[in-house]
């Protein structure tokens, strides 16, 4: 499909900086396909529980954004040491990380990075890595001094929470950030991006949800930026999507399998969940223990096997994620609920308002 079918121009008064306080104050827009009076429902994200009935199942990413965005300066090559700026996206071992650098043409294989000189812990006051690898793109990897624990700790330490450019370009990243771009349900440490629509929710929210027989499942997606990258081919056939590594339990697909056979509906919280869902679920709707990467590029035309309804952001034009909700619930409908969106002042992006979405009818 031409990719400039989901292109929309937003004003940016719209992108949120900030998220709701608190959180489940969010904004809920409620899309049910069709055409007709009642398709678009203003909601509050409070609400949710009200919208979903006994013996539903809500599927959420439990992965934990790192503090992925390093500041440091190229050491080694003569006087000149100028500043870089790298962004962790995606864990090869327990030494070595791919990489997005700023101001990629001022590195080179064999350069050697020093992020910060300044650490919590007396024996890392300084962390080197190497570029073992540059590609064409200006990707690189970097083989870090340290492995492990100590390293993930030197990270935490140096690094900044890695707010998406469309905030980061408006204002630094501060310590609010290290919770606000955290959902509730994170626990393993690997995404250098937010699975944005569980950070809407409150343990309040929770205990609703429960008292309304709606179960909460935990699956693992770590989220790279990959994911998040416009759609830069004229064509989406032509688009590569970066691979994500993820998991889902045989005790939860065993549980998910259960509830929608007694008639309960699957709910996606999330591309990243949604994405994970469909590739662990087989042709015959059965989903299965999962554990790998994943690449899966979902466009209008896919068959869902695995959700029935989902949960999600308000995302950017051009975007797999656009491409992915406009697969769900349909183009048309989604280019006219981004339309009223935008009208009734809705909050975007990853500390925006969010959309609970009904498939298109197949």
């Amino acid at each position: 499909m031409r990719t400039d079918l989901f292109d929309f121009d937003l004003p940016t008064s719209r992108i949120a900086l900030r998220p709701a306080i608190p959180r489940d104050a969010a904004r809920l827009l409620v899309v049910r396909p069709g055409g007709k009076p009642g398709e678009l429902e203003d909601r509050k994200i409070a609400d949710l529980a009200d919208l979903l009935a006994l013996g539903d199942c809500l599927v959420v990413n439990d992965s934990k954004v790192i503090a992925a965005q390093l500041k440091g300066r190229r050491i080694g090559r003569g006087d000149a040491e100028p500043e870089i700026e790298a962004t962790l996206h995606k864990r090869i071992d327990s030494s070595h990380w791919r990489a997005f650098v700023l101001g990629a043409k001022k590195v080179q294989a064999g350069d050697t990075l020093r992020f910060g000189a300044e650490g919590r812990v007396c024996f890392l006051s300084e962390l080197d890595a190497k570029v073992s690898h540059k590609d064409e793109a200006g990707e690189v990897t970097l083989s870090f001094s340290f492995h492990g624990p100590v390293l993930d700790q030197a990270i935490a330490e140096r690094g900044a929470m890695p707010l998406p450019p469309y905030i980061a370009s408006r204002r630094a990243p501060d310590e609010q950030d290290r919770a606000d771009y955290q959902t509730l349900f994170a626990r393993e440490d690997g995404s250098v991006a937010a699975p944005t629509a569980g950070l809407h929710f409150t343990d309040a929210m929770l205990a609703r949800l429960k008292a309304r027989g709606v179960a909460v499942h935990q699956v693992m997606l770590h989220v790279g930026a990959g994911t998040f990258l416009p759609v830069k081919t004229d064509d989406t056939a032509d688009h590569k999507m970066h691979a994500e590594f993820g998991t889902v339990t045989a005790e939860v697909a065993d549980a998910l399998n259960a509830a929608r056979a007694k008639g309960g509906r699957i709910v996606a919280v999330g591309s990243t969940a949604l994405r994970l869902l469909e590739s662990a679920t087989g042709v015959d709707g059965k989903l299965r223990a999962f554990s790998g990467e994943t690449a899966i590029f979902i466009t209008p035309g896919y068959r869902f096997r695995a959700a029935d309804l989902m949960l999600t952001n308000f995302h950017l034009p051009r975007s797999t994620l656009f491409m992915l909700v406009s697969a769900f619930s349909g183009l048309e409908t989604m280019q006219r609920a981004y339309a009223h969106a935008i009208a009734s002042a809705y909050r975007f992006y990853s500390y925006g308002d969010a959309c609970l979405l009904y498939p298109e009818s197949r």
